[in-house]
């Protein structure tokens, strides 16, 4: 099948991962603005990774905080941070980027980060001339409940780029089934952290490298 729309996952498969130590770091300086200053480490690792608008307001009930307010200094703290992880280094694109340049297709970005993260990383790293469109959250906590498996921001993506025949590439399983959501095709890359990765989805494909698109792309 040949496809002429290719929309990626950022973290982890257009640039690298942000370390979680970094990310949870800004979760306890988020509650120190709120003069939390021993939140549970449970409740800090829950507000780093994965968190749902059910537990942000148990959480923040529980410190007397009040939910939407912190959501959004908590997202602007974090995309702070992994601004600065770019600016200094330790956050780069994965050098076969660049082979995309001259892929027979339309591309956009979709991410489960914050949308001031995912626009600031395509500015950084100069690539924004590759991709027509490109998807983050906005910072809500409603924005939670359309993160991948949700297609919410796949779709839109797909709208914008009036694609006809799609391809989503992702890192985790939660990219696979949003595809399958869309109901496009999905391939999934075998990244230094997902080498052995077994999987409990069924990708359409299982690539090591963005130039396997190449070949993908005109099948």
């Amino acid at each position: 099948m040949t496809y002429d729309t290719v929309v990626f996952d950022n973290d982890g498969v257009l640039v690298g991962r942000t370390s979680f130590d970094v990310l949870r770091d800004a979760t306890l300086k988020t509650f120190e603005k709120f003069d939390v200053t021993d939140p549970d480490p449970d409740h800090v690792d829950d507000m780093t990774v994965g968190a749902t608008p059910s537990r942000v307001d148990e959480i923040c009930t529980e410190y007397g905080l009040t939910p939407t307010t912190f959501w959004k200094a908590l997202d602007s703290t974090s995309s702070r941070a992994q601004q600065m992880e770019a600016r200094e280094g330790r956050k780069t694109p994965y050098e076969d980027i660049h082979t995309l340049a001259d892929l027979d297709a339309s591309m956009g970005i979709v991410s489960s980060n914050q949308q001031e993260t995912v626009d600031f990383l395509i500015d950084h790293f100069e690539v924004g001339h590759m991709f027509d469109t490109a998807y983050g959250r906005e910072a809500t906590i409603e924005s939670l409940d359309r993160r991948k498996p949700n297609s919410h921001y796949i779709d839109r993506a797909l709208a914008d780029l009036d694609a006809d025949s799609a391809l989503f590439v992702g890192d985790n399983e939660s990219d696979i089934r949003a595809a399958e959501n869309a109901g496009i095709d999905s391939a999934f890359i075998r990244r230094p952290h997902r080498t052995n990765w077994e999987l409990n989805v069924w990708p359409t494909w299982d690539i090591e490298c963005l130039d396997d698109l190449h070949r993908i792309c005109s099948a």
